[in-house]
């Protein structure tokens, strides 16, 4: 029988139509044989089914096989509607899974070569939904996904998906044993003087202290048993500190401000966090973190008649976002609230993810808000946009000035969103200029979304195909194919599947997307002491390897052996365009030779995955006897690190 062809996860995209698969944000592949060969729905497909509901969504594939790390086959289901049969009947058993998410639509056979496989599209779930989980326990069946695979929720995690679920706003719960006199009276006062200014003829501008906090959402009365009281968005938004950590222990409010690009946080220039030396509620924040943020910005002003306005659309933006930050938040959580202002970008930091999919916010047109008593609170003095208009004004805003737009994105180990604003161009002079010393005459005949593609992982580290796609009008599917030729030839590094798939250059590895321009500049392999080296075969010799093991860098530990390692491992690959298991075991113990290395060294040095050379590889070489672990007693340990093992 003639053997199948290989494909690698690209080719299978394109198989399933690109511009389709493109906008999923994970993909899976399951063999689904079953003991005869004519189809079996493997057990491990709800723990998957779950981490992709209660994340962005995913799509699973059946009928594939993986031959080698990154490489399938097709091997076909003889009889598919057997399997979907048991998907929809698992699906709709409550004591497999809590909820079926999915329609008909949802579920197809596609067929290729004359082989059947299945299609599984998992979109994400509601927040009514969450959590969706495995068996009857949501503590104990509860998975997310992140980018090397299905992991198990921690209790506090579906603690909070229930809560969000239960909670339309999670700040008007009323709060026991807290008072009046909890709230700092200067606050109080000052937000009313901004409330009379905005709005001099409202009637609430009348009231009492009392009445005026009840209207406002600040005080409420359970009308079951006649009890009233503070409520969690009175406390944060005008309260002592002392007493909103005794209602939030984990609430932390931080501004920060860098002097330079490359400052890591350690060198802040101006600062203003809970330190008990002011109020340290929402609202006395906002004034001044707010203030801080506009101060030196270099935006033209304009003019209304003979008069200056110095709200021009920069300033706006960053209104809305720190405004978004506050009101969105999940004080729940252990995350501080982060903002920081550096010469080149503006970053905002909340605790907790996205209640709509970040598509839509950036759309705008849906609004969810976690903290909505405290929305009215800042929309009532003029501050934030309702019905889900301030995201998209913050694009539109900063697109005016030919910026590069915004950055919205979400973490789930700990929960966070974040919010990056850089001023900065699409293809600034400084960054095209190093990418064509570094590429030569290739990097000009690249078309205007592979040099954006470039330019991107320049400035912020990586790129992905969404990320582009932020920015550029092209079609999905020629935007998928411009990305593979990046691969192809070199230019580029891919790691992950589809939208998950991130792009790095060649021989680096992936960075953080706070990291400056510089630094940016610095990690492209080649450029070496400001002299460009235009041979590609130099980029596993790139100057600084990002990656340790949390004492001294790699490159550090070996000295001038890190460069004939590093040669002979090029040699061993060079020219492979589809690497075998064995080459790569080659490699490792090249590595390792002499000297403990990590996971993560092996893996830049390979230009491979982590979770491909610890999951195919490591593990299978210590079991093998071929490597020993620094710290054997402790495998778990976090430095641990494996050697070539020695014959004895």
């Amino acid at each position: 029988m003639p053997s199948q062809p290989q494909m690698s996860i690209e080719e299978i995209a394109e198989l399933l139509d690109i511009e389709d698969l493109s906008e999923s944000t994970y993909i899976e592949i399951k063999k689904a044989a079953g003991v005869d060969g004519r189809g079996q729905l493997p057990e491990s497909i709800f723990p998957t089914y779950s981490a992709f509901a209660n994340t962005q969504g995913g799509i699973l594939l059946l009928g594939f096989q993986e031959v080698s790390p990154g490489e399938f086959v097709l091997i076909g289901i003889a009889e598919p509607n057997r399997v979907i049969d048991q998907l929809w009947s698992n699906l709709n058993n409550r004591e497999k899974v809590s909820i079926n998410t999915l329609k008909d639509d949802n579920v197809s056979i596609g067929t290729h070569d004359g082989k059947q496989f299945i299609r599984i599209v998992v979109p994400p779930a509601r927040r009514e939904q969450k959590p969706v989980y495995v068996g009857k326990n949501p503590l104990t069946g509860t998975f997310r996904r992140n980018f090397s695979g299905d992991y198990l929720c921690d209790e506090s995690t579906v603690k909070r998906m229930i809560a969000e679920r239960v909670e339309e706003s999670r700040d008007a719960k009323l709060l026991s044993h807290f008072t009046e006199d909890d709230l700092d009276s200067n606050t109080l006062r000052s937000y009313r003087n901004r409330f009379r200014s905005t709005k001099p003829t409202h009637p609430w501008n009348s009231l009492d202290d009392h009445e005026f906090l009840r209207s406002i959402g600040g005080l409420t009365r359970d009308r079951a048993s006649g009890k009233e009281g503070l409520t969690l968005a009175g406390l944060l938004m005008f309260g002592k500190l002392r007493s909103i950590l005794d209602a939030v222990p984990h609430y932390l409010v931080d501004y920060q401000e860098r002097r330079t690009e490359d400052d890591d946080g350690t060198r802040w220039v101006d600062r203003i966090t809970t330190d008990g030396t002011w109020s340290g509620n929402l609202y006395d924040f906002f004034q001044i973190a707010i203030q801080k943020l506009y101060r030196d910005l270099k935006v033209p002003f304009k003019l209304a008649g003979p008069s200056r306005v110095d709200d021009t659309p920069v300033h706006e933006a960053l209104r809305e976002a720190l405004t978004n930050t506050l009101v969105h938040a999940d004080y729940s959580g252990t995350v501080p609230i982060l903002i920081i202002k550096r010469p080149d970008m503006f970053s905002f930091r909340n605790p907790g993810t996205m209640r709509v999919p970040v598509e839509d916010a950036i759309r705008g047109g849906v609004s969810d808000c976690r903290n909505r008593n405290l929305q009215t609170m800042f929309d009532l003095i003029g501050y934030g946009e309702r019905a889900g208009s301030g995201l998209p004004k913050i694009f539109q805003n900063w697109r005016e000035q030919l910026w590069r737009l915004p950055e919205l994105k979400e973490k789930f180990n700990p929960e966070q969103t974040i919010l990056l604003m850089r001023m900065m161009s699409l293809l600034p002079d400084a960054v095209m200029k190093s990418l064509e010393s570094r590429f030569g005459s290739e990097f000009n005949d690249l078309s205007e979304e592979q040099k954006l593609a470039l330019a991107t992982v320049a400035i912020e580290g990586s790129v992905t195909h969404a990320r582009i796609k932020e920015m550029s009008d092209i079609h999905p599917h020629d935007l998928s194919k411009a990305l593979k030729d990046l691969v192809t030839r070199e230019f580029l590094q891919s790691a992950g599947a589809t939208r998950a798939m991130v792009y790095t250059f060649t021989g680096a590895a992936l960075v953080g997307s706070e990291g400056s321009v510089q630094t940016r500049l610095e990690s492209i392999p080649g450029q070496k002491n400001g002299s460009p080296l235009h041979n590609r075969e130099s980029s596993l010799h790139s100057d600084k390897p990002p990656l340790h093991n949390g004492e001294t860098p790699l490159h550090k530990r070996l000295g001038t052996r890190y460069d004939e390692i590093s040669q002979k491992v090029f040699s061993l690959l060079k020219g492979k365009k589809r690497t075998s298991p064995d080459l790569i075991r080659q490699g490792i113990l090249i590595i390792s030779e002499n000297d403990f290395v990590t996971v993560d060294e092996i893996a830049t040095m390979l230009n491979r995955s982590r979770g491909t050379v610890s999951i195919h590889y490591i593990s299978k070489m210590v079991k093998e006897g071929l490597l020993e672990l620094k710290y054997p007693e402790n495998i778990s340990h976090p430095h641990q690190a494996y050697r070539t093992r020695k014959e004895d």
